[in-house]
């Protein structure tokens, strides 16, 4: 029987990060819906970040809105006067339509109202992509700078691919963000795969299903990785040794006897020798000496190796304001056409949905477990876009079901009554809300399996 370890200061971080940057996402999103209702002179009533049934963690009265914050952060709201949504007020609707109430507006202002919050999402997600490609860049491995090859799981050695291949293109274009590879062969849908080996080119042919078996295969891991050497960055305090200590810069060569050349090989050896104490070979400087040291019962001997980026040699673009713009608005359709494509997938059957959807806790557990706003940021830019194409989707309880039928009534003159509406508002949260528990149940199945 295995038993869930939890590092609770590494979620203490990601929660953290995952309720700062959805508490910006739905708050904007609300403030696109509030501006344009207030444009129109429509009353606002309530203003909230996250649900609040039952009670408030705090509220205030301004004029005629409630501002507040809920307990249940799964989102937020704004409650228009005369408009059929989550909060399913079916009294007010009984009521003679007043002047300042949603339904009493034109097709085009409430269709207006409707969108705002999702042009508020896409406006946010381009600004934050211009805005970290103007502070940060573009930071990437080059996949010509792996110059010892890869090292691959059984997935990747499943099509043919061999640890000390050298990635040289997908369908014959040249590889050049190593990063990249997973992602041109799950949503570009690949069919060959270019390697260097020995000298020699191969082409590695892409089976049809394969995308499906990497989808569930990257939910722990990927399929192949830089090869580096293990070389010693920092020694933590923690280490144990009964002779010599390791030193940073170190080499390592052999463990027990057991001669390596990769960290890949090094580390599956090592965990052969956990709670036990290890002879271990290294180079230092042009000499050799031996440490003995202890494994600890996870397998670790109480050191950071040098990063593949640092050994290998990332290649950073920088730009200014002005370049970062088109380069801002093409990470984002990027990340969007990603997305859609992931979608189609799921829909066509060539991705498994139980190993693409995830609750609130795979959207948390994207987040890393140290804080680092490079990639706070770039993940709140995805999850706007994303939250965007969610809302704008016709179904009925999100903001594309609403902006349909307003479109039809644009169309055919036609309004829906508010009978229907309520209806269909249902539907639409019964939907959401079943939809949610089975990605729910998909990430604690995950946990616990």
């Amino acid at each position: 029987m295995s038993l869930l370890v939890i590092d609770w200061s590494s979620v203490g971080v990601k929660t953290a990060q995952f309720i700062l940057s959805f508490s910006i996402l739905v708050t904007l999103h609300e403030l696109g819906h509030f501006i344009t209702a207030r444009w129109f002179k429509c009353r606002v009533e309530k203003f909230y970040l996250f649900f609040n049934p039952w009670f408030s963690l705090w509220k205030k009265k301004k004029g005629e809105t409630e501002y507040g914050i809920g307990w249940v952060p799964f989102g937020g709201y704004v409650k228009i006067s005369g408009m059929v949504d989550e909060s399913m007020d079916k009294e007010q609707m009984k009521l003679p339509p007043q002047p300042w109430e949603f339904r009493s507006k034109p097709a085009w202002q409430r269709l207006i109202i409707m969108i705002g919050g999702v042009v508020v999402n896409v406006l946010l997600a381009i600004v934050i992509f211009i805005g970290i490609t103007w502070v940060w860049g573009e930071e990437y491995l080059p996949a010509k700078n792996m110059k010892y090859g890869v090292y691959t799981d059984s997935l990747a050695r499943s099509i043919g691919i061999r640890d000390g291949d050298h990635i040289l293109g997908v369908d014959n274009k040249p590889l050049d963000n190593f990063a990249t590879l997973e992602s041109e062969i799950l949503l570009k849908e690949a069919k060959s795969i270019q390697v260097e080996r020995n000298g020699q080119t191969v082409n590695i042919d892409v089976p049809g299903d394969f995308a499906k078996k990497l989808s569930k295969n990257k939910q722990m891991s990927g399929m192949v990785f830089p090869r580096f050497p293990a070389i010693v960055d920092s020694v933590s305090k923690d280490a144990v040794f009964s002779k010599g200590q390791l030193q940073k810069g170190d080499k390592l060569l052999a463990i027990n006897g057991r001669s390596f050349e990769y960290y890949n090989e090094f580390n599956q050896i090592k965990q052969g020798y956990k709670d036990s104490i290890v002879s271990i070979n290294v180079l230092r400087g042009v000499d050799t000496a031996t440490v003995r040291a202890r494994v600890d019962s996870k397998g670790k001997l109480g050191f950071t190796a040098k990063s593949p980026y640092d050994l290998l040699g990332v290649v950073t673009k920088n730009y200014s304001l002005m370049q970062s713009i088109p380069v801002g608005f093409n990470r984002c359709w990027e990340m969007l056409d990603r997305y859609v494509t992931a979608i189609k997938q799921m829909f066509t059957g060539k991705v498994d949905p139980k190993d693409s959807l995830g609750s609130v806790i795979s959207i948390g557990n994207t987040f890393p477990s140290k804080w680092d706003w490079e990639k706070f940021w770039t993940l709140t830019g995805i999850f706007s876009i994303i939250l965007a194409f969610m809302n704008i989707l016709p179904i009925p309880a999100l903001d594309g079901g609403h902006a349909l039928f307003t479109l039809i009534e644009m169309i055919t003159g036609r309004k829906p009554s508010d009978k229907f509406m309520e209806y269909a508002q249902m539907v639409g949260m019964i939907l959401l809300m079943g939809l949610m528990a089975y990605a729910l149940g998909l990430d604690f199945w995950r946990l616990f399996k």
